[in-house]
C-alpha cells in the first residue's frame, strides 16, 4: 500500500505491516471519539513513526497514487477527526 505522509513523502508499507498499523489507528481514533487531546497526539505520533519504521520510501519523483493519506504529526484533532472515514484513517 502506498502511503503518503503529508510534508513527508510517500511510503509503500507491507500488506503483512498492515494489521498492527489499524491497533494503532483504533486507539487514534478511541482517543478523537474521547475528545483526549493528550491521547490523540500520543496515538498519532505512534502510528505515524510505526509507518516511518516499517515503510519503504519512494523516490522524491515518484508518480505512484497514494491509497492513503496520512496527517501530519502536528494535525490537530479536528483536522484528523475531518479524515475520519468509517474504518478510521487505515481501511481494514
Amino acid at each position: 500500500m502506498i502511503v503518503r505522509l503529508m510534508g513527508e513523502g510517500q511510503l509503500d508499507v507491507a500488506a503483512d505491516d498492515l494489521s498492527a498499523l489499524n491497533a494503532l489507528d483504533s486507539e487514534l481514533e478511541a482517543a478523537i471519539d474521547a475528545g483526549d487531546e493528550s491521547a490523540f497526539r500520543a496515538a498519532l505520533h505512534a502510528l505515524l513513526e510505526n509507518v516511518r519504521k516499517v515503510g519503504r520510501p519512494l523516490p522524491a519523483d515518484s508518480l505512484e497514487p497514494s491509497e492513503l493519506i496520512l496527517p501530519p504529526a502536528d494535525a490537530h484533532i479536528d483536522e484528523v477527526r475531518s479524515m475520519l472515514g468509517d474504518e478510521g484513517l487505515l481501511p481494514d
